[in-house]
C-alpha cells in the first residue's frame, strides 16, 4: 500500500510557513476498502473518529484521502510526488503545485486563504533554483 502526505502537511513539510490541525495522508486504495486503513491504525493504539478519521496515542489526527479533487489519479501523482525525510523515513510528498491546483479546484474559503502562502513558496523555490541555491 503507498502512501502520500497531501494537503497543507505536504506543503509544511516543504517550507511553507503555515500550521494545519491534520496529516493528511491519501493512500493508494480504492476508498470502499477504508476499513483495512482503519484496521491498521486500530491495531496501533489508534481512535477511529470517522471513517477517514483517526486520532492516534499522541492525540494528533490524521485523515485519510482516496482521491483528491483536482488532480490526477494517485499514480499520476505519485509520479511527481517530493521525497523527503519525515519521521525518521523517506515518505513521497504530494508537490506544491499540486497542492495548489486542488485548493484551488475545490475553491473552500480555507483552502483558498491558503493560495498566497502556496504562490509565495513556489516562487521563493523557484528563485531559488535559477540561483543555485537549493
Amino acid at each position: 500500500m503507498r502512501i502520500q502526505i497531501a494537503g497543507m502537511s505536504a506543503a509544511i513539510l516543504q517550507g511553507v510557513p503555515a500550521t494545519t490541525l491534520d496529516t493528511d495522508i491519501w493512500v493508494d486504495l480504492p476508498e470502499r476498502q477504508y476499513f483495512r486503513v482503519l484496521n491498521l491504525c486500530r491495531s496501533l493504539g489508534a481512535t477511529i473518529l470517522a471513517p477517514t478519521v483517526v486520532a492516534l496515542r499522541d492525540d494528533s489526527m490524521v485523515n485519510f484521502l482516496y482521491w483528491i479533487n483536482g488532480l490526477g489519479s494517485f499514480e499520476t501523482e505519485w509520479k511527481k510526488a517530493v521525497q523527503m525525510r519525515c519521521f525518521r523515513t523517506t515518505v513521497a510528498v504530494l508537490p506544491l503545485k499540486s497542492i495548489i491546483r486542488s485548493k484551488r479546484w475545490v475553491g473552500r474559503p480555507k483552502d483558498l486563504a491558503h493560495l498566497p502562502l502556496l504562490s509565495q513558496a513556489v516562487r521563493l523555490k523557484r528563485k531559488l533554483k535559477e540561483q543555485g541555491v537549493e
